[in-house]
Formats: C-alpha cells, sequence, structure tokens
C-alpha cells in the first residue's frame, strides 16, 4: 500500500487524474470505478479540465458506479447516477450507455444486485477503482461488519451513515434512504488498481484502522491491506491519527 499526505487537495486531484490519463494512454477502451461524495470532486474537475484543454478522451472507456440508494426518485438529484453525470460524465465524452450503475428502482433488487456484479465481469472487470471511506469505516455502502468476501446486494445504512449524508439531503435524516445497493467487498477487491482519497478530521479513525491497524470486518476499509495495488491520498485532517504522520508526506 502507497499512502501519499498531501495538504493541497488540487495536488491530489491531479496525481489521481495523471493516473487515469496514463490508464486511458495504454488501454483507451478501460473501464474505470466511479464514487459519489465530496472525496472525488478534485478529480473529476481536473479530469475535465484536461479533456476541454488537451483532449483527454474517454470515447471508448466505460465506467461503474460503487452503489446507489434503493428507492430514490429517478429524478431524485442525489440518486446516485444523476450525481455521477452531474459531477463527472457530463463535462466528458463518455459514448451513451457507458456509464453503468445498479438500479435502486427496480422490482427484485436481489437479482439487480447479482445481474450487476456479473456485467463488471462481464465487461473485463474494473482497471482503476476510485473509492472514498466513511467516518465508519465503509467503503462503497459495505457498513461495519460487513463479509469481507461479500458480493454486490442490498445493505442496510447505519444511523451514522444516513447522518454524515444528511447533508445532502437538507440536513434532513429522515430524507436519507435506509437501503442501498452496493458493489460487495470481494466485488471491489476484485479491481486491478484501487485509489482511495480521505479528507478531513472525520476520516481520521477510518484512516488509522486502513494503514496501521488489524484486518476486521468492523471496519471494512482495512480489507485493502490485502490488495496488491493501493494507493491511499489524505489530507493532513484524515492523517492526524497516524502514529508518524510525517512518513507520508509528500515531496
Amino acid at each position: 500500500m502507497k499512502v501519499i499526505v498531501h495538504a493541497d487537495l488540487d495536488a491530489i486531484g491531479s496525481a489521481i487524474a495523471d493516473s487515469i490519463q496514463q490508464l486511458l494512454s495504454e488501454k483507451p477502451n478501460a473501464n474505470l470505478g466511479v464514487a459519489t461524495g465530496s472525496s472525488p470532486l478534485a478529480v473529476y474537475r481536473e479530469l475535465a479540465r484536461r479533456h476541454r484543454d488537451s483532449g483527454l478522451s474517454f470515447a471508448q472507456a466505460q465506467a461503474f458506479m460503487l452503489d446507489e440508494y434503493v428507492g430514490l426518485a429517478e429524478d431524485h438529484p442525489e440518486r446516485y447516477f444523476n450525481v455521477i453525470d452531474r459531477d463527472f460524465a457530463s463535462h466528458l465524452d463518455f459514448a451513451e450507455g457507458t456509464i453503468h450503475g445498479p438500479n435502486g428502482l427496480a422490482e427484485d433488487v436481489e437479482l439487480e444486485a447479482r445481474e450487476y456484479d456479473e456485467s463488471i465481469t462481464v465487461a473485463g472487470g474494473v482497471d482503476l477503482q476510485i473509492l472514498g471511506v466513511g467516518s465508519n469505516g465503509h467503503i462503497a455502502f459495505n457498513e461495519p461488519g460487513s463479509e469481507l468476501d461479500s458480493r454486490t446486494g442490498t445493505i442496510a445504512l447505519t444511523d451514522q451513515t444516513r447522518s454524515d449524508n444528511a447533508r445532502f439531503f437538507d440536513d434532513d435524516v429522515s430524507a436519507v434512504p435506509k437501503l442501498a445497493l452496493t458493489q460487495g467487498l470481494g466485488t471491489i477487491m476484485e479491481a486491478r488498481k484501487l485509489v482511495l482519497i480521505a479528507l478531513g478530521e472525520g476520516k481520521a479513525d477510518a484512516v488509522h484502522a486502513l494503514i496501521e491497524g488489524q484486518v476486521t470486518p468492523e471496519w471494512p476499509v482495512s480489507i485493502l491491506q490485502k490488495h496488491p495495488d493501493v494507493t491511499v491520498y489524505l489530507d493532513t485532517s484524515a492523517a492526524g491519527k497516524l502514529t508518524d504522520p510525517a512518513l507520508y508526506l509528500a515531496n
């Protein structure tokens, strides 16, 4: 695992964009794994700038989303398919139909989960997966206690996660859905490269569990210790509970 602490969020976005640009230069039809939330926004802004200013193209690529709320209306602004379109896909040149996500409005969500998991495999797997982490250590919506080899499925969101996400719902926790469809930890671990971004003091416990703790279902993010190609980007606040954050400071 490579860990980089950087005080400059734009520098983090640029470094990850470099990795994605390199991947696309080697494999134009790459499969990207995309995440919602505030952590990846600097990456998405930088990719949009490079597309606009330098012609970086996603025309042959595909993107696979990590998760989706169950039951959120198709036109709801916080439906993750709409969020990814707003923050990411609409600024780039993806071909129609190449942004994929689990359907939280499916009649049979368990069948939808299995079929979405299979669709990733059929597409050849994810080449580079962007991840954030929740304050309780969840990645995607794999909450504490999730099986470390779990596949895509439905999960009940914890009160902590719903409280954390209430800021996207006008601070009304009652408006946050109680269920989500999410790639499982086992599914995520099949991506060839993982890039995790953690920002802010609220992520410091999860970061400590990831980098200095034991692998345990109680901190789902800790499973990344077992992946052969992981890069973790932190700001100084997220790194605040590491034994020696200075070891990881960017040059």
